[in-house]
């Protein structure tokens, strides 16, 4: 039996302006006003701009100044160097690049939000019938459980940083997201057309960040076809795996025939792939638990009770595709060799369309905890967020005052009116949802993930209006460029360096660094990048030709663990 028994009134679905305003104070924020960040979002930035300024071996190639960065698939950076290309002139490369990051998550969320509805309104999802009418209608349920999966999806506290960087993981998970869309289309109809958009989704995967991830999902969707339809089966090996298969031979052959000098760094990136793998172990089971409850929330509540409410109909779509993705992603992330948050993002979309399915079962009981939850965590962080604030800006009360300062040295406030008005305004329109939520206990489906999903928006509208300056300066490497700059010739001249690829990027595109780009290329200046706690740095001099004179040393005044060194090469 269907454990969904649902009247009408649960349905009413959120208007379409709000959704679309929600999106807008999710993704804006954190996008205008600030530099390149260390350090994804740096690499990522630094790598579109090269691109978008270079020639066809930097497009076909990724790398940064001359830096090559064979591990990088190009399909996200084509996309970062194209909007540069596209809308640099009118507001800068950094912010036209971000151009990107909108897309992706427009993609991402409008995917999902599709998915959903598509699964919500097939029968094998739609609620018991009353005894005396009044149920749903097929449409108005999909449509509701879609409201509901879009704001698991604005909630994920993991999602929010990653979301606004300008690296591949921004369009990874898009493409995530409209594969799974793309496959329920495949399970739903069976047309071909959509086995081959889910096939040219899965090659661009493999562009955009390799080809262990959309072979994992190959085999998941060829297991879940012999499960529930083996006619499918024809579709997926026939027309979605060739198409793929050609996307990627494309580029491959594309590499080979106009730049073959690139074919090393293409092996190289063939080898990480599969450095990726390994054994399960414990380390990486930790890493799971520990980073993946406060990653994926609040959707694996909502999610495990999804699969355990209608474990007697585990082989329905909307269980068991989301499952499908689900499973095999978890098994890359317990066999990947790098404990890194990014690897978790692929498991989101999954995560949000159980979640959504999970909404209809849970007991108000459960809801009500969920709510209480976030109103108590998520009012508490917008309150030290603005008394963090006031202290900064007036310097009461004096000790956090003195830690916000201690962290950023140097840093000098300044008011920003309109950054202001748009927190006060956040804050009272979270004031009403609250005051609503409480007040009307409403009935709706999405009901239950509304306050957290709006109280992350909260923080993060108050992050980056009250703290954007103090963060920005404290994860930007624009001033040690400028310092930089100013002790190099006007007449730009080659620097040979060891810094990495972040620092690489920041001090090229705001200093006009000229880096060392050439094998062999003899430079007269040269930048090194150490621990603060080297004092003597004759020891890595020792590893350039030629006798070098210290003009200059300095780091960013938030960080306390790394030190720049510029030299000028004396005598012959």
């Amino acid at each position: 039996m269907k454990p969904v028994r649902l009247p009408a009134a649960a349905t009413n679905a959120l208007p379409r302006w709000g959704l679309l305003a929600l999106g807008l104070l999710y993704i804006l924020p954190g996008l205008i006003g600030r530099d390149p960040w260390k350090n994804d979002d740096a690499i990522s930035f630094g790598i579109m701009w090269t691109m978008a300024h270079g020639n066809l071996q930097d497009w076909l190639a990724p790398n940064i100044a001359g830096l090559a960065m064979p591990a990088e698939s190009p399909l996200a950076y084509w996309l970062g160097a194209i909007c540069i290309k596209l809308f640099g002139w009118l507001l800068s490369d950094p912010l036209a690049a971000r151009i990107s990051t909108i897309i992706c998550f427009l993609v991402g969320s409008l995917s999902i939000w599709y998915a959903t509805y598509l699964l919500g309104r097939r029968s094998e999802a739609q609620p018991l019938k009353l005894a005396f009418g009044g149920q749903p209608e097929p449409k108005d349920f999909g449509r509701t459980l879609a409201d509901g999966a879009f704001l698991i999806y604005l909630g994920f506290l993991g999602l929010l940083l990653h979301s606004h960087e300008t690296s591949a993981k921004t369009l990874q998970i898009a493409l995530v997201a409209y594969a799974l869309y793309s496959a329920v289309r495949v399970f739903d109809t069976g047309r071909r057309y959509h086995a081959m958009t889910l096939g040219l989704t899965l090659g661009l995967l493999v562009l955009t960040h390799g080809w262990l991830l959309p072979v994992g999902l190959m085999l998941a969707l060829l297991i879940l076809a012999v499960i529930r339809d083996r006619q499918l089966l024809t579709s997926l090996l026939f027309i979605t795996l060739p198409a793929g298969l050609l996307l990627c031979a494309v580029w491959v052959l594309s590499i080979r025939a106009l730049l073959p000098e690139a074919a090393d760094q293409f092996d190289t990136w063939m080898s990480w792939n599969i450095y990726q793998l390994n054994w399960p172990t414990w380390t990486a089971f930790k890493f799971f638990i520990k980073y993946g409850v406060w990653f994926a929330w609040p959707a694996w509540p909502f999610a495990g009770w999804a699969v355990y409410a209608w474990r007697r109909q585990a082989r329905s779509l909307h269980i068991a595709l989301p499952l499908a993705f689900l499973i095999p992603l978890t098994i890359l992330v317990l066999l990947n060799v790098h404990s890194e948050e990014g690897i978790l993002l692929p498991l989101l979309p999954s995560l949000a369309i159980l979640a959504a399915f999970g909404l209809p079962t849970m007991k108000r009981s459960a809801i009500n905890a969920v709510d209480w939850f976030s109103v108590m965590t998520l009012t508490t962080c917008a309150a030290f967020i603005w008394i963090g604030w006031i202290a900064k800006e007036t310097g009461w009360p004096a000790q956090i005052a003195k830690n916000a300062f201690k962290l950023a040295p140097g840093y000098k406030p300044g008011f920003n009116m309109i950054a202001l008005a748009i927190a006060v305004m956040a804050s009272i329109f979270w004031i009403m949802l609250v005051h609503w939520r409480i007040s009307r206990r409403p009935s709706v489906l999405w009901r239950a993930v509304v306050l957290s999903s709006g109280g992350v928006i909260l923080c993060w509208v108050l992050l980056m209006t009250l703290w954007l300056p103090w963060i920005n300066y404290g994860k930007s490497y624009a001033g040690v460029a400028h310092q930089i700059a100013e002790k190099l010739p006007p007449v730009k001249q080659c620097v040979d360096t060891n810094v990495g690829p972040a620092q690489r990027a920041s001090f090229a595109y705001f200093g006009n660094v000229r880096f060392e780009d050439r094998p062999n290329l003899r430079c007269d200046f040269l930048l090194l990048q150490d621990s603060i706690d080297n004092q003597n740095a004759s020891q890595m001099l020792r590893q350039y030709e030629g006798n070098w004179q210290l003009l200059w040393e300095g780091r960013r005044p938030s960080d306390r663990d790394e030190r720049f060194r510029l030299y000028r090469r004396i005598g012959n």
